[in-house]
């Protein structure tokens, strides 16, 4: 079976509300809000519209190579803090757009107090450190 390509909002909320402390919002009248510590990791149009267009935080290091690939372009308004936004989905898969959603909500989540990281609870990747 072929990987599926791009990432439906139903699969992008069922990912999120599998994340500790996650929160979804609507801001900015149509933009689907995904937050951690009330800190955005990813955003995308509420209505599916813009061909599922996706954007998201990711590590400083890895900023310029994904903005070189097609398909993936700095974020607007949010490119100094190292977002990206994928403007053609379709061309990676459903498992490549988790793995960077999941990224950021670990950028995010890292720059909480530790406080509010230890009430978030554990996260399987911290296992890993």
């Amino acid at each position: 079976m072929a990987a599926s390509k791009g990432m439906t909002v139903a699969q992008l909320e069922a990912l999120c509300g599998r994340l500790p402390g996650a929160t979804r919002d609507i801001k900015w009248g149509a933009d689907l809000v995904f937050s951690v510590g009330g800190k955005m990791f990813a955003v995308t149009p509420a209505d599916s519209s813009e061909a599922g267009r996706l954007a998201f935080k990711v590590p400083d290091d890895r900023f310029l190579e994904l903005t070189d690939q097609p398909g993936i372009i700095a974020s607007p308004y949010l490119a100094r803090a190292r977002w990206v936004s994928v403007v053609e989905p379709r061309r990676f898969t459903t498992a490549e757009l988790a793995t960077h959603i999941e990224t950021s909500y670990g950028l995010v989540r890292a720059r909480l107090t530790k406080k509010m990281q230890a009430e978030l609870g554990p996260w399987p990747t911290e296992k890993a450190k």
